[in-house]
């Protein structure tokens, strides 16, 4: 019989190897089955910071085997419109009911699109179809891999078997703030890929989605084009899921003008700023943080009538280029499992609605795109990114010379001011927000913490409508999901809204086919 054990408290410092003694000993030294359930760090006390840990055991063998899901005969071909998170997760539970699934994606396979990025990172040749945003993996390839989301949705915990029965680390099934890194992303990527097409499916790499055929509002076939040759394909379907990522602003243009019913949506921009992560693991841990890993943060400020807030926080990461259009400097936050590089990093966002960028459906887009410019024109239009010191910041002055945070910005940076390239709400939102940041967490605000800009994509400016049977509200067969069209953010939403569109279109074939 499996018990469960709540609120095991092991010390800072010490291993589970200690919790996994505790609870052999609470079995009567015979253990049997053994999983953690939860883990969590409790740092209220920073005199006595520990982890809290919840457990199933049993003196006894027992199994986590699940049963495997029912597969549909025969099942319709069913093409995937990118390879990011909610469409390889759409994938694999498609293969998982029974379907040899096709994958678009007008990025390259994870080695290659490695290779093109780092091209990009120490050349500054830009590759518009294969970059941090388009590429195997989605943007969350070139990001810290963090899993945690607000989303209460009983798919979450699909997402994360997934992963880890892909090759991430077991931990992310229990830790409270799961992250995989970039490395380990791109080796769970990699054997993804290799059960798809052992399931009969296909990836299509290199190949970008052009448009459709359709008999009345019913979508017939994908259309594509290979994005090296100019070729021209077509892939007939049953059905298509649109995963398409929230940079794919060609596509949202090209799916307008093919008459799909689309909304505009409110976002946020803002900069990267960075701090020594060992300053930020001293404030939140005190002396303790040398027993435990790079502290996290997550912090918001009411003191300015917008709402600013930080985002996607990298501990011990990197600031990188995240550019998917020639002209524009976009920056994004990455870091790898071990978390361990010199600086720390997050988005510091303010949040701006239509008043700020217009009531047009592509208002939004332009906007960012315009500040994107800005940044490129300030950096030098080399995609060096522009930058500025907090302290100078605050004072309207450029900056010219570092303090004790250097920059991890891989393609370079320009001195230059951010107010010339962020709207003017964005600068004295930041201007009164980051003191009072600085109140709760000592350090944020310190005059030497370096802002890098411009953190633009945020979250799709669009949202391609769909109804209550997921598909799109203009055409039947078409199914939008995922962060590019508008339905959730971050990599555990957006797959797990891949898994529920794979599964409504399992559901309905098999309806289909109960029916004749």
């Amino acid at each position: 019989m499996i018990k469960r054990l709540d609120n095991v408290k092991i010390p800072a410092g010490k291993g589970e190897d200690e919790l996994y003694k505790l609870v052999k000993k609470k079995a009567g030294g015979r253990l049997g089955y053994f999983r953690i359930l939860k883990k969590s760090l409790d740092a209220r006390d920073k005199g006595n910071i520990h982890w809290l840990y919840s457990v199933a055991y049993s003196p006894d063998k027992e199994s986590d085997d699940k049963p495997p899901l029912e597969k549909l005969k025969n099942a319709p071909t069913v093409c995937v419109i990118g390879s990011g998170p909610s469409g390889l997760c759409c994938a694999v539970r498609l293969c998982e009911r029974g379907y040899s699934p096709v994958i678009l994606e007008r990025g390259k396979s994870v080695d290659e699109r490695t290779l093109a990025v780092d091209m990009f990172f120490s050349e500054r040749k830009l590759d518009i179809n294969c970059n941090v945003q388009f590429g195997e993996g989605g943007a969350g390839t070139f990001s810290d891999g963090k899993l945690n989301t607000q989303t209460k949705d009983g798919y979450n915990r699909d997402v994360l078997e997934i992963f880890a029965r892909f090759g991430a680390p077991e931990e992310i099934l229990y830790l409270n703030k799961p992250h995989i890194g970039s490395d380990k992303l791109k080796v769970v990527l990699k054997n993804i890929r290799a059960y798809i097409e052992g399931c009969g499916g296909r990836f299509l790499f290199n190949k970008k989605f052009v448009g459709f055929d359709s008999s009345g509002s019913e979508l017939k076939s994908v259309i594509f084009c290979d994005v090296i040759s100019g070729e021209e394909g077509e892939l007939p379907v049953s059905a298509a899921v649109l995963a398409v990522g929230h940079s794919a602003r060609d596509t949202f243009r090209m799916l307008h003008d093919s008459g799909l019913y689309m909304e505009p949506r409110d976002f946020a921009v803002g900069v990267r700023v960075e701090h020594l992560s060992e300053r930020i693991s001293f404030s939140q841990y005190g002396v303790a943080c040398k027993l435990l890993p790079a502290a996290d943060y997550k912090l918001v400020s009411h003191a300015h009538e917008r709402t600013v807030f930080t985002f996607c926080m990298c501990p011990g990461g990197v600031v990188i280029p995240a550019a998917s259009e020639d002209g524009g400097v976009v920056v994004n936050g990455m870091s790898d499992f071990a978390r361990d590089g010199m600086n720390s990093n997050s988005a510091l966002m303010v949040q701006l609605s239509r008043a700020d960028f217009g009531e047009g459906l592509f208002d939004g887009m332009e906007f960012q795109r315009t500040i994107e410019e800005r940044a490129f024109a300030a950096g030098g239009r080399t995609y060096r990114a522009p930058c500025q010191l907090f302290g100078d910041f605050a004072r309207d002055r450029v900056s010219d010379k570092f303090g004790e945070v250097l920059p991890t910005y891989a393609a370079g940076v320009q001195f230059a001011p951010l107010s010339e390239v962020l709207p003017a709400v964005a600068v004295e939102a930041f201007k009164t927000a980051v003191p009072d940041m600085g109140r709760r967490l000592k350090g944020f605000d310190s005059a030497d913490a370096l802002f890098t800009g411009v953190e633009s994509r945020f979250s799709s400016p669009v949202r391609i409508v769909r109804g209550a049977d997921r598909q799109s509200v203009s055409l039947k067969n078409l199914y939008p999901c995922g962060e590019g069209s508008g339905y959730s953010g971050g990599i555990t939403s957006s797959a797990a809204d891949g898994i529920k569109t794979a599964e409504y279109i399992y559901n309905l074939h098999k309806n289909i086919g109960n029916n004749h």
